[in-house]
């Protein structure tokens, strides 16, 4: 009785599955880029469409159909939504359509607590100003569904990839996520592309240098960099493995091949004795964590100050480190807006913090007053002091200052052990030496530098961290190589006190 309208939707299916026609398809194909179709079905383990016959009709036989796809999907067997921008329909520009269809799966992924991978290939909104003579109008500027991109960050997990060029509306949709991903000479992400910077600013400059990798992931802009669309699906899936279905679930534990027991020599080699010589903290995480299962999120940005999701006996955790390579492992007012970030994202997903601890203090001098260091440290400090999660601080090296208080919330209970290499307090000695002894060294003369090397002496006697642990300043010292059994017998009592449920701290 139907026949002729179940022909009518199969042609229909059939058309919007052609996207913008062979033609586009192959000039997309040409650029190095899948299409969104293509991606799907890469991506993830199935996906069923919502919305396939979303468009409008071109004439009485055909059909171009809206550049956005959406679906239900199953990645790692977990349940998610999918939200793809078609480049091959006018770019991936405005349509009709496209804001309620990416809408309706900020909505259902939230409302159904599953997470949410956006594919980004376009503007991803707003349109181009030849559309304003079809409309016959223009209009005051809003974000669509705004509330729901937002809702979501307290909600469930939001992995966005930048998977082409990526400008206005679309950039914002990136970044407003909780792991952004690009693709090394394929994607580009800014504001807005070199033909409207040169139009604006004045400034001739290509969309490489402008967005690309190297600047948008120094940037902060990008988490990850990958070398292709099938490595970024890739990082998509490992992110997502550390994560929960949602703020109202726990991280998912898997079987780890791992001895939890494990204690490695090597630990206890990697800090030199000379306080100023830098060593490989990342070395350090590879022997502590799951073997392979360390990855750091934003490693070009901030570099002084390291994150990263890992595992504990297949637990998943959230890292906080510093890199003494870099300023010394000092905080900067960069990394300390990363480690908030990257804080609440622990919070937000009950992960708990795992924090190995070499904190010189924020870094100072004129460049970092007039980067507002200070400002931003303190709202790093406010994100710890916030976290409800348990934490384990390891006390590597150092810990001075006020960005040095930030190894953990210290108002309620954390682990918190000392390697032997351990030296903190307010200041490190070798630069408040001259300031607290300033006027006796003025006075000492042509004895000063014999003066200062005897007051030396006797500080470094009470700088010995066993003098510490006597007055129970730090609750142990532990043999490095034995690190790895104290954290995993930790995370376990971790887990069994961790409270599902949304947070009232999630910041963008």
């Amino acid at each position: 009785m139907w026949e002729p309208e179940l022909a009518e939707l199969e042609r229909r299916r059939k058309l919007a599955e052609r996207m913008g026609g062979e033609e586009r398809v192959a000039r997309q194909h040409a650029t190095g880029r899948l299409t969104i179709r293509e991606r799907l079905a890469a991506l993830t383990d199935s996906w069923t469409e919502i919305g396939a016959l979303t468009g409008h009709a071109t004439g009485p036989d055909g059909f171009t159909p809206s550049n956005v796809i959406i679906g239900r999907a199953t990645l790692g067997g977990r349940r998610i939504v999918v939200a793809g921008d078609d480049f091959t329909v006018r770019g991936g520009a405005a349509d009709a359509a496209i804001h309620d269809k990416q809408i309706l799966a900020e909505r259902m992924a939230g409302e159904m607590r599953v997470p949410l991978v956006r594919l980004i290939d376009g503007t991803g909104g707003g349109g181009s100003v030849r559309q304003l003579e079809d409309f016959g109008r223009t209009y005051v500027p809003f974000n669509p569904g705004w509330d729901q991109v937002v809702a979501n960050l307290g909600r469930v997990p939001v992995i966005a990839l930048a998977l082409g060029p990526v400008a206005g509306l679309g950039a914002a949709r990136l970044v407003t996520s909780h792991v952004s991903i690009m693709v090394k000479e394929l994607s580009q992400v800014f504001v807005a592309g070199p033909a409207v910077v040169e139009a604006g600013m004045g400034e001739s400059v290509g969309k490489e240098e402008l967005g690309g990798w190297r600047a948008t992931s120094a940037a902060g802009t990008v988490d990850l960099v990958a070398a292709s669309e099938e490595e970024a699906f890739e990082l998509t899936r490992r992110a997502l493995s550390y994560l929960p279905q949602s703020a109202w679930r726990l991280p998912p534990v898997t079987p780890s091949e791992d001895d939890p027991g494990r204690a490695d020599p090597e630990l206890a080699g990697i800090v030199p004795r000379d306080r100023r010589r830098p060593y490989d903290m990342r070395r350090i995480l590879d022997l502590v964590f799951d073997t392979g299962s360390v990855l750091e999120l934003g490693r070009r940005f901030a570099p002084s100050t390291i994150t990263a999701l890992a595992r504990l006996d297949g637990h998943p955790v959230a890292v906080l480190a510093s890199d003494p390579r870099v300023y010394g492992g000092g905080m900067t007012a960069l990394g300390a807006d990363k480690t908030a970030r990257f804080v609440d994202l622990a919070e937000t997903f009950h992960l708990p913090v795992v924090h190995l601890v070499d904190q010189p203090g924020f870094v100072i001098g004129s460049t970092a007053e007039r980067a507002g260091t200070i400002r931003h440290g303190a709202r790093a400090l406010a994100a710890v002091y916030q976290s409800t999660v348990p934490w384990a601080s390891v006390l590597v090296r150092r810990v001075f200052g006020v960005a040095g208080a930030a190894h953990r919330p210290h108002h309620r209970y954390g682990l918190r052990v000392a390697w032997p290499s351990g030296d903190w307090g307010s200041l490190p000695i070798e630069g408040g030496l001259e300031v607290a002894f300033k006027r006796m060294l003025a006075e000492a003369g042509p004895e000063a530098a014999t003066l200062k090397a005897e007051i030396a002496a006797r500080l470094e006697a009470v700088r010995s961290p066993f003098r510490t642990a006597e007055a129970f300043l730090v609750e142990d010292l532990i043999d490095p190589a034995g690190t790895r059994p104290v954290l995993t017998e930790w995370v376990r009592d971790a887990y069994a006190v961790l409270e599902p449920g949304p947070r009232a701290t999630t910041r963008p």
